[in-house]
This record gives structure tokens, sequence and C-alpha cells, in this order.
């Protein structure tokens, strides 16, 4: 057995391009709840580096039809703070995030990909307040560019890490 894929544990590119289709469909759809992304970009297998998949992944999110935005961001949750934010702050981003999905139909969703650890909060907090005054499709297509980004950078991070499926990470 090939060092790269053993079993079900993937290993970076070279195991998600010698996966089969099942089981690189099962890492995307940990990364976006799209079938349709999902089965795109393992199809387009295999990808010469880690940059062409991204981006492949990228412009199949593009594609999204309303249907598979509503799968996908149906299978999103709301982040929680990190466990030694302060009370006030837990409050303060439960009655935000439940503002959202009562205003606009599901989890809120914001890609932190290069946000320091400490500013996640405030950025998740700062980016409610601002979308929450958003028409309804205007919201739909700020959703969707966070929603691709933040595929992206879950899919980076499976990558790194042996692209174990599931929701952790970014």
């Amino acid at each position: 057995m090939p060092a790269q894929h053993r079993g079900s544990q993937l290993h970076g590119l070279a195991g998600f391009n010698a996966a089969s289709p099942a089981e690189a469909e099962t890492v995307l759809l940990s990364c976006c709840h799209s079938r349709r992304w999902a089965e795109r970009v393992a199809a387009h297998r295999p990808y010469p580096t880690v940059d062409a998949l991204l981006a492949a992944a990228e412009e199949a999110g593009y594609d999204l039809s309303r249907a598979d935005l509503d799968e996908a961001l149906a299978a999103e949750s709301s982040a929680l703070p990190h466990p030694d934010a302060p009370p006030a702050a837990r409050t303060a981003l439960r009655a935000a995030h439940a503002a959202y999905e009562s205003s606009f139909g599901h989890a809120f969703v914001i890609s932190l990909d290069g946000v320091r650890p400490g500013e996640r909060l405030d950025q998740v907090l700062a980016g409610i307040r601002s979308r929450l005054g958003n028409e309804p499709e205007e919201e739909r297509v700020i959703a969707t560019d966070e929603l691709r980004r933040l595929s992206r950078a879950r899919l980076a991070f499976r990558l790194a890490e042996g692209l174990t499926p599931r929701h952790s990470g970014p």
C-alpha cells in the first residue's frame, strides 16, 4: 500500500488524488457541505499542486446554485467563543448569532483566516453587527463569498493535517 494512502487516513495532495471518490467527497464535505461542490472538486482529480486544488475548490464555489448554497449553509454552525472568553462576551455572541439566524435563516459564516486568535471574537461580533443591516439578497452574496473563503481555508487545513474529515480547524 502506498505510503501516501493507508486505509481511510489520507495524506496531503497525493493521498487526496489517490483516494476513492467517496473518500475524497467525505473530506470535501467536511469543508463545504454541498454535495454538488464536493462531487465536482473530487471529479477533477488528480490536481498537480495544492494551489490548483484550492483554485478549483474556489471556482466550484462560484457555481453553487441556490439549493447548493442552502445545503451548505444548513450544515454550518455558529462559532463558539474561546472557553476563556468572559461570560459577557459569550452572552453577546450568543445573542448576536441568534439575531442573525432569525434574520437570515442560517448560521453566520465568516472566514477568520489570517485573524489572530485574540481578535477573532471581536471580528465575529463586528461582522454580525455590520451584516445584520443587510437585505437578504445582499447578505446571501456576502455569505456565499465567506463560505467560499472558509471552505478554501478548511481544505488547506485538511491537506496540512492529513485530510481527516471532521469539522475542526478554520
